[in-house]
């Protein structure tokens, strides 16, 4: 009894903790979705003021709200690239490290550009704008370089894979309309040699059936002949003796 009470105790803390730390990753979900739409919408308040003041006031003030309203859209464009290309592209981990090192400098530029906008002295302000806008130009022109050879690096990767997908489908598509395709006939079928005349007609007697001979056919087809040849006369001359009759004595 008391193990089972310890067990429903065990598994009442767990479910306590498993609640407590579901509900903290909740908080913090939200507290950073919050956070994240509070900067957005800050940052659009931000970016439309600047574009307002950029068309709005005239001379050096103006013309500090057109650097620093160029600097951060060029910066964030180049950010989201990068993030978004990272996930997906390992070798944009580079690219995106040199990234931080050029925010930090548009960071700072960001911060200068922000105070001089309330800047009462005009001509000092003036003076200030060529060094400002040099500074401007390299950073933008940086991270422009960067988000575009990250776009170009993705449509090279994407372009490969359509042209692969492409060559794919259509070897799939012949492979479904086999019945459509003409197989070369074959060079060897088709000069086959030339066929042997046909032989000799046969004559009569072999044309015939021929049995396996026997001795009795043989005798049958085959004339007669004696089994002694008797030997010729010799002719005689006068030199030679009459023979003496064996009888004689």
């Amino acid at each position: 009894m008391e193990a089972l009470l310890a067990i429903v105790a065990l598994l009442f803390v767990l479910v306590l903790v498993l609640g407590a730390y579901a509900t903290v990753k909740a908080v913090g979900a939200a507290k950073r979705g919050v956070d994240r739409t509070i900067t957005q919408a800050r940052r659009t308040v931000e970016d439309h003021t600047l574009r307002a003041k950029s068309m709005v006031q005239p001379g050096p003030a103006g013309e500090v709200a057109q650097l620093r309203l160029r600097l951060r859209t060029s910066m964030r464009a180049t950010q989201d690239a990068l993030h978004a290309g990272a996930a997906e592209d390992e070798s944009l981990k580079e690219s995106l490290a040199l990234f931080q090192r050029l925010s930090a400098h548009g960071h700072e530029l960001d911060a200068e550009l922000r105070r001089l906008e309330s800047e009462p002295d005009r001509a000092t302000l003036a003076e200030r704008l060529p060094a400002l806008r040099e500074r401007t130009e390299t950073i933008t022109r940086s991270a422009d370089s960067l988000r575009w050879a990250a776009r170009d690096r993705a449509r090279r990767f994407a372009d490969d894979d359509l042209d692969s997908l492409s060559t794919q489908i259509d070897m799939e598509a012949g492979a479904l309309r086999h019945w459509t395709t003409t197989e070369p006939a074959d060079p060897a079928a088709a000069q086959s040699p030339p066929s042997w005349p046909d032989a000799p007609a046969a004559d009569g007697a072999s044309s015939r059936q021929t049995w396996p001979e026997t001795p009795r056919s043989r005798t049958a087809e085959e004339p007669t002949q004696a089994s002694i040849t008797p030997p010729a006369t010799r002719p005689t001359y006068p030199w030679q003796k009459k023979p003496r009759p064996e009888n004689t004595t």
